[in-house]
């Protein structure tokens, strides 16, 4: 029987999912990746530490699963991390990760300079998030990393290459390092120079669903693959975890409900914003537009800390906030609650917001906090489902991924806020959608929508006209809020860094 191997490199830990042709998963195991932060704003990972990871969760999903025959692997990591290794091979230093935040003073003079040249190359906006202003840093601060580096390799793609030896990338991650020009298909040598590198230390570009090679003889003693197994090229972690929910269509989008909240759909071509970040996706040709906010899971998890503890001793479940909650109406009685607890992206990009609950009262109780959570965070999605209304895109439905996935009383919230289907996939995270391209890659799969096959809706939510009208009026309030609260919050940052 046909089974695909999935490996994504996700922030903070590896994981690895064994499935059958049907999607059907076999067996799935995780292995943490430690992170640095030498430095305030800096974030960096080893990319040793991502191999033991993989060695380890592969050689466990194996044995879970009886050490079947694997048909194919494929990989997926974060975008706009990536390694510098000099002419031996051997990794010069640390790998930046997406979420640092070191490079705002280059970023900064990349925008006055060359804002939209860069926009206009890459198809996105530069931010401290992309490789460019990383490699310009290190351009500045560690020139002697830059003078010795003789090959660049994203994540996911130097970690393939632990399992095959080759050099190669596809468009999805060319995209993420912001050197590319998805249009031309090229490296752009502008991007490079204003990188500070030479297009010569870049990759070859493929298609996503190449094989890139076999495993090797030394990777299969050291994984439990079996010498010769194929290794498709792969894509990065947000397109295969919207693959893995069956974004295959226009029209239909996936909302994440995760440490950051994302909402992503199939796309027509590059969206040059601040906004909605562009990338292509699969089949080759077709893009895909993604945004979100800054704090989803991790507002959750702070709520559940500071309001729901047990006489200072464990806070309770979430399935009992939930619980709390169950008896409050749509709108929460008043109480609404804004998610800006680390500033906020999409769609103000604005570091000096603050999270705030308004519109306390002594009628107010755990239950209505938590039901005024769920809503603000709905809120907020519903404030960047306007900039893609704005591009043309009406989304109707939508599938849900993420932690926050796992709620009823979430996932109906999102349903009547945004006016949209919600569908909840079995299995949609990304090292799911990994094993999918991986049997796309060796034609187990014909096309994307034979991929349907393969992904099973268990719950589906539409909306309740009473509450999504409750909800319209309440986003107009929502909005007002944040108005009239900005200027204060300013303020407020201000005082926080003098």
């Amino acid at each position: 029987m046909d089974c695909f191997l999935g490996i994504d490199l996700g922030a903070g830990s590896l994981k690895a999912s064994l499935i059958r042709r049907d999607g059907r998963c076999m067996a799935s195991a995780s292995s943490p990746v430690p992170t640095m932060r030498p430095f305030p704003g800096a974030s960096e990972q080893h990319p040793q530490d991502w191999w033991t990871a993989l060695r380890d969760a592969v050689r466990r999903v194996l044995e879970q699963a009886g050490q079947p025959t694997v048909a194919a692997v494929a990989l997926s990591a974060g975008a706009h991390s990536s390694v510098l290794s000099d002419a031996s091979g051997r990794v010069i230093r640390p790998a930046i990760m997406w979420n640092d935040q070191r490079s705002r003073a280059q970023v900064d003079r990349l925008k006055q300079t060359a804002g939209a040249r860069i926009a206009a190359l890459s198809g996105n906006s530069v931010s401290p998030t992309w490789t460019l202003p990383h490699l310009a840093w290190l351009a500045e601060n560690e020139p002697r990393t830059i003078a010795a580096a003789q090959r660049l390799a994203p994540a996911k793609d130097w970690l393939r290459g632990q399992l095959t030896g080759d050099w190669l990338t596809e468009p999805v991650d060319a995209a993420g390092l912001m050197l590319f020009d998805p249009v031309a298909k090229t490296w752009s040598e502008e991007l490079a120079e204003l990188a500070g590198i030479s297009t010569a230390i870049l990759p070859p570009v493929v298609r996503s669903l190449s094989i890139a090679g076999h495993v090797t003889a030394r990777a299969a003693a050291e994984t439990g693959l079996l010498a010769g197994t194929p290794v498709i090229v792969g894509v990065s972690d947000t397109a295969s975890e919207a693959l893995g929910a069956g974004m295959t269509e226009a029209g239909m989008g996936v909302v994440k409900l995760a440490t950051a909240a994302t909402l992503s759909c199939v796309a027509t071509a590059p969206e040059p914003s601040q906004v909605l970040v562009s990338y292509p996706y699969l089949p080759e040709g077709e893009w895909f537009w993604i945004t979100g906010t800054n704090s989803c899971a991790s507002a959750h998890a702070w709520l559940r800390e500071i309001m729901f503890s047990n006489g200072g001793g464990a806070p309770l479940d979430y399935d009992a906030m939930e619980a709390a909650a169950a008896s409050v109406r749509a709108g929460s009685n008043g109480l609404y609650f804004h998610p800006y607890l680390n500033g906020e992206r999409a769609p103000y990009w604005d570091a000096d917001l603050r999270g705030s609950f308004t519109g306390m009262t002594f009628q107010h109780g755990p239950g209505h906090f938590v039901r005024a959570f769920y809503e603000g965070i709905a809120y907020s999605l519903a404030d960047i489902m306007r900039q893609f209304s704005d591009a043309g895109v009406r989304l109707r439905r939508l599938r849900i991924t993420g932690g926050g996935a796992r709620s009823p009383m979430w996932r109906q919230i999102l349903a009547d806020v945004l006016e949209a289907r919600i569908e909840l996939p079995e299995t949609a995270d990304a090292s799911f959608g990994c094993a999918l391209v991986a049997g796309l890659g060796i034609g187990a799969y014909t096309s994307m929508a034979d991929l349907q096959t393969s992904i099973r809706i268990v719950a589906s939510h539409d909306p309740d006209p009473a509450n999504a009208a409750v909800y319209r009026e309440g986003f107009d309030t929502y909005r007002d809020i944040h108005a009239a609260l900005r200027d204060i919050n300013h303020r407020i940052s201000a005082r926080e860094r003098n």
